[in-house]
Order: structure tokens, then C-alpha cells, then sequence
């Protein structure tokens, strides 16, 4: 891995530069995606849970692709776009995504703690392919555990806004 003193990336369509160091607006090589984005950026939505990569509760979009961002180191990320949860509201109407208002309107969460992995994997999935069938949008998920069992509310969600297309 190459050795780098910053990391310029695009958080929620904002620029943001980190210096390797300790402090405010530092990273370590050995910092996760998700950790900087909790710990140094204060972008809370995503979750650690794992930390093996096998809950998809860290989820985030990184270039148009769904990531689990406990398994990328921040130095990786040196010129991507990332997305997180609180960067699916509208910025200038403050509006939900149509998916995060669909996961409220269909009941698609309990304790809501793997809720964003879910939704920013299904973002992902819909900016994709805009209309994925019922199999489709079960083969993206297969990678987000839901402890709470409301995984039939989240393929009604997400149904409901891939027949609308939004």
C-alpha cells in the first residue's frame, strides 16, 4: 500500500481533506472508512458492528457502489466519493430520500441500528437498476443481517419505491 500524508475525498458531496497524524482532521493507515467517518468526520449514521464485514451494517456508497467500510482502510480512499446515510437527504429542501421516507411509511426497522447499512445498500441497488424484481433486491440484502426480523417490511420499502422509480 502506498504511504500517503493525506487523503482527499468527497463526503456527501462535500470535500474533505484528512492529514495522517493524531488530532482533529487526522487519520491513521490502520483506520477504518467506518471509523473515520464516526470518529473523525462525526458522521454517526454508519454503524460498527462486526467489524468483519459480515453484518452490512457499515455500509456506505463509495462511487456509486455499496461498501462495507469496516473492511476499507481510510488511505484507500484517497480521491473517492463517499456517501453515507445523512448524505441521502435533500440538501437544499432538507427532504428524505424517497427510500429512507419508504423505510418510515412501511414500518422497515425495529431497533433501527442495521437500518442504515440496509438503506444505503438499497440505494445502491436502485440508482443501479431503478426497477429490480423481488429476487434482485433480495440478492443485495443478502449481505445485511437484521436481528430484529423486519426484513419483509424492508422488501416492501424498497419494492415500493423501485414501482415509483425514484
Amino acid at each position: 500500500m502506498p504511504s500517503r500524508n493525506t487523503v482527499r475525498l468527497i463526503v456527501n458531496g462535500k470535500p474533505c481533506e484528512l492529514h495522517e497524524g493524531a488530532g482533529a482532521g487526522c487519520f491513521s493507515h490502520s483506520d477504518s472508512l467506518a471509523y473515520t467517518l464516526r470518529e473523525t468526520l462525526g458522521l454517526t449514521g454508519t454503524k460498527l458492528s462486526c467489524g468483519q464485514g459480515a453484518c452490512g451494517a457499515c455500509t456506505v456508497i463509495m462511487d456509486r457502489k455499496a461498501v462495507l467500510s469496516c473492511l476499507i482502510l481510510t488511505v484507500e480512499c484517497d480521491g473517492r466519493e463517499i456517501t453515507t446515510i445523512e448524505g441521502l437527504r435533500n440538501p437544499e429542501t432538507g427532504e428524505l430520500d424517497p427510500l429512507q421516507q419508504a423505510f418510515i411509511d412501511h414500518r422497515a426497522f425495529q431497533c433501527g441500528y442495521c437500518t442504515p447499512g440496509i438503506i444505503m445498500t438499497s440505494r445502491a441497488l436502485l440508482d443501479a437498476n431503478p426497477h429490480p424484481n423481488e429476487e434482485e433486491i433480495k440478492e443485495a440484502l443478502s449481505g445485511n443481517f437484521c436481528r430484529c426480523v423486519s426484513h419483509y417490511h424492508v422488501l416492501e420499502a424498497v419494492r415500493s419505491v423501485a414501482e415509483e422509480g425514484a
